[in-house]
């Protein structure tokens, strides 16, 4: 590098690699999260359904739960959430290894192909998850779709992100300028 000669560094992609990072972070808390849908005595989430039994003691009421896995739309709901998990993973590792060896413009775009597969899943999850609970759960009470419903749709925003940032092509630009 001579004395005229000018170094644009432009950190896209690893700023596309934090966003699949925070996006596989919110991914598992959401996969996690026991609120997804919460009601006054009755508490929803992807692995069990726990409602609030009045007992007559003076020590309060007890919880019930039963595991959610027997519902189709439930176990699909899991799996394309599982299924969008591990295909962020994998493009997260492949990134990652992308990144660190040097060979960055080789897998940028499979990695792009593979967040936007993640995205899809996540999203046709995340659209299944209220449109079957609402058909199938007549509550008698408000309910509402919790924090780990939005951490999901976070999660699934971060992938986006990412994933859009991985098509960016700033080689082209930077060998044009200078």
């Amino acid at each position: 590098m001579s004395v005229n000669e000018v170094y644009v560094f432009r950190p896209f992609k690893l700023i596309a690699l934090l966003c699949v990072f925070i996006a596989l972070c919110l991914d598992m808390v959401a996969l996690l999260s026991p609120a997804w849908v919460t009601a006054e005595r009755f508490s929803l989430s992807l692995w069990e359904s726990c409602i609030e039994s009045e007992s007559r003691d003076l020590e309060g009421s007890q919880w019930r739960c039963n595991s959610t896995l027997t519902s189709d739309w439930q176990i699909a709901t899991l799996v394309l959430l599982l299924l969008g998990a591990v295909v962020t993973l994998v493009g997260f590792l492949v990134a990652l290894i992308s990144l660190c060896r040097g060979t960055q413009r080789q897998h940028y775009r499979s990695v792009a192909v593979l967040l936007f597969t993640a995205v899809v899943l996540q999203a046709c999850a995340l659209v299944l998850y209220p449109i079957k609970f609402i058909d199938g759960t007549v509550l008698q009470t408000y309910h509402e779709f919790n924090w780990g419903y939005g951490l999901g749709w976070g999660a699934t925003i971060f992938m986006l992100g990412g994933g859009i940032l991985f098509c960016l092509r700033t080689d082209m630009y930077e060998d044009a300028m200078y």
